[in-house]
């Protein structure tokens, strides 16, 4: 492709993930695959996408604090466990295929959309985390981070949809709030791994510039509404990210027995 022709299928695109990540996660779903449309190298393409998601991530978090819809001493604590989750998990990736991983997500998928589309108590607009005492909050933080980092770690798609689950689930966060905390962990994690892609010279910044400004305006305008609306905006849009996932996992599981 050229590179007008490669800012044509990119740009949109990111846009509309950068736009459906501020609000529910799982932007990278659709990115990345834009990015690998254009028949650049995988790693290329994986350090172009880190490099626009990371910059319009940090607009989208900006949103959030300013706006005071987060709680940033817990999200910077759960950044920290992530990323040393996250190292496992890559680690763990070395040596382990990912087949089994992603059998289980494609039964555990279907239910967790069900649970977000149903269960308003736990999922709502109320915050039940002043409750929760300080050793619960601990081992919330310690369990999500710890999991959810080793997923990142280990393969990736939809890890700001489950830590917005976890901290809604696990540390009664609203979705507001949870929200706010998720681009936290998100934007910690965003920037460390695009420090080696840029050591690395794997970012095609002809084609990675250009999508940034439009990871910048989809984040802005997806973080501004998820504030405005907070549940019955962030619920729906989290059941069609994961059911978007449950489709990529699947697509993934017959083009490889094929």
């Amino acid at each position: 492709m050229s590179l007008p022709e490669m800012l044509l299928v990119v740009c949109p695109l990111v846009f509309f993930a950068s736009f459906v990540d501020a609000i529910a996660g799982g932007g990278g779903l659709i990115s990345l695959p834009a990015y690998l449309l254009t028949g650049m190298p995988a790693h290329m393409a994986i350090g172009s996408n880190k490099f626009s998601a990371a910059v319009g991530t940090a607009i989208s978090t900006a949103r959030f604090i300013r706006s005071g819809n987060l709680h940033l001493q817990i999200a910077l604590q759960t950044a920290v466990i992530a990323f040393i989750g996250s190292a496992l998990g890559a680690q763990l990736a070395l040596h382990v295929s990912d087949h089994y991983l992603r059998i289980i997500m494609m039964v555990l998928l279907p239910c967790v959309a069900v649970f977000v589309l149903f269960n308003r108590r736990q999922m709502g607009d109320e915050s039940r985390f002043e409750q929760f005492s300080r050793r619960r909050i601990w081992g919330g933080m310690l369990g999500a981070g710890l999991l959810i980092g080793m997923y990142d770690g280990f393969f990736g798609p939809g890890t700001g949809t489950f830590l917005i689950l976890s901290f809604t689930t696990v540390l009664g966060f609203d979705l507001k709030r949870a929200c706010g905390n998720t681009k936290i962990v998100n934007l910690t994690t965003n920037i460390a791994a695009l420090l080696m892609f840029i050591l690395a010279g794997q970012i095609h910044y002809a084609v990675a510039l250009p999508a940034t400004v439009f990871s910048v305006l989809g984040n802005w305008l997806g973080s501004g509404l998820a504030i405005k609306n907070g549940a019955k905006f962030i619920r729906p849009v989290m059941f069609a990210v994961l059911c978007l996932l449950l489709i990529r996992l699947t697509y993934d599981m017959v083009s490889t027995a094929l």
